[in-house]
């Protein structure tokens, strides 16, 4: 009940304005247009139009039907923020993972913030905001962050105010777009951190780079892996005494699955040679040594 009411009260004047308001608001110095911005009106759905400047590209599914139902239960809780066009039509600046997920319920209106901007001002605000507050991934940032420098001309120092990050970390996403674009899809994709990315791009050799990162994919290689396979490529003639560990004999990879189900936590198996090395077991507290050393019996 309290939710209904919310929405009937919520802009009722504003919408009237908006719809019957025969002199269009379109710019700041439109008549009316104090009323309206930074306002938060129940639009329709319908004539809300999806931001050609989005960063993200990817909308998980699993991810919009969790936040529909969560909307369907709560109503949206952030209103969406949208610049006005010309007509009773508006366009996304920042939540389209709102829009979307109460599209998804069959809602017919929104809640949402009313900005005026042109298309330079536009563009600005929603990458600034998507950065700021989406979830994206590195690569996805990485060119958010090029668009900035590219199409809004701004320097690293001033990205770096406008996002509040720091200039060395624009530094670091942009240079992941110097990765090969297999490499790019992968992050993207989720099957490396930037982390690996960062070691990869100090990789020159685009086939060096790319067997680097098959062999990431499949032997899960962590950050520190990388580095060191990294660190390698770039000197084959000098090993560092820090290698990749090689793959566990077939009698100790068995081995790991039964012993971690008997002690109750993940078992660590070293080898230092043909058939030595050592087992680690570890323990969370003075319970949990007496319990394994109980085991041990």
């Amino acid at each position: 009940m309290a939710k209904a009411m919310k929405k009937q009260v919520l802009g009722r004047g504003l919408s009237a304005l908006l719809k019957d308001s025969k002199e269009d608001i379109i710019t700041a110095k439109d008549k009316n247009a104090e009323k309206l911005v930074g306002s938060i009106v129940e639009i329709d759905i319908a004539s809300i139009q999806v931001n050609p400047f989005q960063p993200r590209s990817h909308f998980n599914e699993d991810a919009l039907q969790e936040l529909a139902n969560s909307i369907k239960e709560l109503g949206v809780i952030q209103p969406i923020t949208v610049r006005k066009l010309k007509g009773n039509a508006f366009q996304i600046v920042s939540g389209e993972r709102r829009f979307r997920a109460s599209k998804l319920i069959g809602n017919k209106t929104i809640p949402a913030y009313i900005r005026l901007a042109n298309d330079q001002e536009m563009l600005e605000m929603a990458l600034v905001e998507n950065v700021q507050r989406e979830n994206l991934d590195p690569i996805e940032i990485a060119l958010s962050y090029q668009r900035m420098i590219d199409e809004i001309k701004l320097t690293q120092d001033q990205m770096a105010k406008r996002v509040g990050k720091s200039r060395s970390s624009i530094t670091n996403f942009l240079r992941l777009l110097k990765l090969d674009p297999i490499v790019q899809t992968g992050m993207r994709d989720g099957f490396l951190t930037m982390g690996h990315g960062r070691a990869l791009v100090n990789v020159d050799n685009q086939d060096t780079q790319l067997e680097i990162y098959s062999k990431i994919i499949e032997d899960k290689l962590s950050v520190r892996q990388t580095e060191q396979l990294v660190k390698e490529a770039k000197n084959p003639s000098v090993k560092t005494e820090k290698t990749i560990k090689k793959e566990a004999p077939v009698y100790i990879s068995k081995a790991i699955k039964d012993l971690s189900t008997f002690f109750g936590h993940k078992i660590s198996i070293k080898t230092s040679g043909k058939n030595k090395g050592k087992i680690e077991i570890p323990f969370h507290s003075e319970e949990d040594f007496n319990r394994i050393k109980n085991l041990l019996k």
